[in-house]
């Protein structure tokens, strides 16, 4: 009985040094916007943190879209309970540099031993200061790309190894495949993001002003010139013999491509599990289409997705633990698996390399384009990203003004107008709140 006693003693005093073990942890709050299969690979990341070592504990946790996500975030800074990391998507980026006090450059976490050399370029450029200091963590980034359906365009006597590489070839295809009996040409996800940001990087054109305002504020809208116009308004125009049909907003469009209505689709590369899931069909994977008239086309396109945002007034061991956890995020085996399973780039160029070397790009054919189109040439200063003020609200209103376009309500050239007009008086109102 007393040997009873003694084990359980033990067994008890076990237990309560495990507790108190787990209980001295740091705790470190992350709030996200993945949902679904994403939020689940991100609790995964968490975990294997956590279990890698016994000083800290990341916490993940779900806080709605994009938008949501950073509306909350915002808002617990400003009630003075902000979480240590905020997941912010890219257009957020000026926003969250303006917010004065509130953020905790990485560049000052990670502190003299951090490499930046070892990201990818096409990646950090978005994210740093003018003279290369990196301000958030990048974690999910994406790039679009066109999907197709090489079943289609195998029947409609199209290699099916060889998509399109210029908005004529684009029109040629669609022609044969419609022919072969498909309705629908191609349709788009993202719309602002695809046929209006990236178009205007692929052809070396600038969404505005001031280097897309990595110059700084004062910045002016130019996606209404004669290239834009005629870009859109072809589209708008294919609608009528069902060469374009529009999908929404966001993802909304998948589903015409995966169902086999719509041949083609552009869409981010990140939609490529979601694609590889649902799709009944091979698909194969290129770069974006170009309109070869255009001098400079084609050039690189830019980034989605989103960065790691760290809040200001944490203790100085939260900020211990946020640069381990940076740092486990972004070892080659972490991100090589994240980039395999999802379709977002890997930030580094170990990840790319590992990635390589396991044989992932041989195995799965195209998986590869978007690095080598984000990579393609040098960004200049309208093909290295965007950084205006309140950019998340001029989405809407370039959305609002497309579909007035894809409607017929408006033209190209009407619509864009006005979408510059209106996305100016936001910068002019986002300037004055940030004097």
């Amino acid at each position: 009985m007393r040997h009873l006693r003694l084990a359980f003693a033990g067994t008890a005093l076990a237990a309560m040094a495990a507790t108190s073990s787990a209980l001295a942890a740091t705790e470190i709050q992350w709030w996200h916007a993945m949902g679904g299969a994403l939020g689940e690979r991100v609790a995964d990341i968490a975990k294997g943190f956590n279990e890698s070592q016994s000083d800290y504990v990341v916490v993940p946790t779900y806080k709605g879209n994009y938008t949501e996500n950073m509306t909350a975030g915002i808002a617990a800074f400003r009630s003075k309970q902000p979480p240590h990391i905020l997941q912010v998507f890219e257009v957020g980026t000026a926003t969250m540099m303006a917010a004065e006090g509130a953020i905790k450059p990485v560049y000052e976490i990670m502190g003299d031993d951090f490499d930046a050399a070892a990201y990818l370029p096409t990646v950090t450029g978005y994210y740093t200061t003018p003279d290369g200091r990196m301000l958030s963590m990048p974690f999910n980034s994406s790039t679009p790309v066109l999907y197709y359906n090489k079943e289609a365009f195998q029947k409609a006597g199209l290699d099916p190894n060889t998509p399109p590489a210029t908005w004529p070839e684009v029109f040629e295809a669609v022609k044969a495949t419609q022919a072969a009996g498909y309705p629908c040409g191609f349709t788009t996800a993202w719309q602002s993001w695809v046929q209006l940001e990236n178009f205007s990087a692929w052809h070396d054109l600038p969404v505005g002003t001031k280097a897309n305002g990595f110059e700084g504020l004062e910045t002016e809208f130019t996606f209404n010139s004669p290239a834009h116009v005629k870009h859109i308004q072809t589209l708008a125009d294919s609608q009528k013999d069902g060469v374009f049909k529009y999908g929404g907003r966001r993802g909304d469009s998948q589903a015409l491509f995966t169902s086999g209505e719509c041949v083609m689709y552009m869409q981010s590369s990140a939609g490529y599990a979601g694609i590889k899931k649902t799709a009944q069909f091979d698909f194969g994977i290129g770069m974006l289409p170009y309109w070869p008239d255009i001098a400079g086309a084609p050039r690189n396109t830019i980034i989605g997705g989103a960065t790691l945002w760290v809040f200001d007034g944490h203790d100085a061991k939260d900020y211990e633990g946020i640069k381990a956890f940076f740092e486990y995020l972004s070892s080659p085996e972490v991100q090589a698996e994240w980039h395999q399973g999802t379709g977002y780039l890997p930030i580094t160029f170990g990840a790319y390399d590992l990635t390589k070397s396991q044989g992932f790009y041989d195995a799965n054919p195209g998986t590869e384009t978007a690095l080598l189109q984000m990579t393609l040439n040098e960004p200049t200063a309208n093909s290295k990203g965007l950084r205006f003020g309140s950019y998340v609200q001029a989405r809407d209103i370039i959305n609002e003004e497309l579909e007035a376009i894809w409607s017929g309500q408006k033209t190209a050239q009407q619509g864009l107008d006005d979408a510059v007009d209106r996305g100016n008086k936001l910068l002019r109102k986002f300037e004055k709140a940030n004097d």
